[in-house]
């Protein structure tokens, strides 16, 4: 059994196949099951939810009538497009072309994630605090490697898990709609706060302390935290373009005076 299938629970009392739409239909509200998540094939599903095969497909049938789901003859069904990503990938690219876009962008996060922070620190589950602390793991191991990839990788699963542990649905669609901007590497700001001396470790300290926060429950402190975390990023970056601009002006004046 893969690990979607251990996030359904057996059917026990109603209508059978409400009970299956509304109970698949709840998983992805809350963020659980995301668009292009595949379902467990009919035959495990049937078994998981504990419903007869005949049932369980009139419930796959009312929710691909409500475009929840796409059912593909002889395939895993799995979960529709829905809330689709905030930008084409054009207008992405546009966009992260364009330094004030780029300030934008950590203005709305701030806020948002300030948010999120506060509302973790106050709601979030064992489960939710676990993966947490495995994600900052992984986040010190490839730091640690120079993997800059996947320390990238992890950055933006650290932000997510602390949005899905403040289990508000419409935070958590909203943001990972944005995410994609960071996860694609739209701002190609990331290499230069990682390899800038003392920046990266201060990155992972702030990830830490937002942690601890959300651990504690104090969400005044959580979101404090997260806040001045992105507005660290902001100004690191933005120190970070000022001096490349010296630099480049720099080589023009030593050029010009080249005999």
């Amino acid at each position: 059994m893969d690990k979607v299938g251990k996030v359904f629970e057996p059917i026990e009392t109603g209508s059978v196949a409400e009970s299956v739409v509304h109970q698949i239909e709840a998983m992805i509200v809350s963020g659980i099951l995301r668009e292009g998540t595949k379902l467990p094939s009919e035959r495990a599903l049937s078994e998981l939810l504990n419903v007869s095969r005949p049932k369980l497909r009139e419930a796959l049938k009312q929710l691909e009538k409500d475009n929840l789901l796409v059912v593909k003859q002889g395939e895993r069904s799995e979960i529709a497009p829905l809330t689709g990503a905030a930008m084409t990938p054009a207008f992405q690219e546009l966009y992260g072309r364009h330094p004030s876009a780029l300030f934008d962008f950590l203005e709305y996060r701030r806020e948002q994630e300030s948010f999120a922070a506060g509302l973790a620190a106050k709601r979030a589950t064992n489960a939710d605090k676990e993966i947490i602390t495995e994600i900052l793991a992984e986040m010190e191991r490839s730091r640690a490697a120079k993997d800059f990839k996947a320390e990238h990788l992890a950055d933006v699963q650290f932000h997510s898990a602390i949005v899905a542990a403040s289990n508000n649905s419409t935070l958590i669609h909203m943001m990972a709609s944005i995410y994609q901007l960071t996860k694609r590497g739209v701002f190609s700001n990331r290499q230069f706060l990682r390899t800038t001396k003392g920046v990266g470790q201060k990155i992972h300290e702030q990830h830490c302390d937002i942690a601890k926060h959300i651990f504690n429950g104090n969400a005044e402190a959580a979101s404090a935290a997260a806040r001045f975390h992105l507005d660290f990023v902001e100004q690191s970056i933005r120190t970070g373009q000022e001096r490349a601009t010296r630099e480049r002006l720099g080589q023009k004046r030593k050029f010009m005076m080249e005999k």
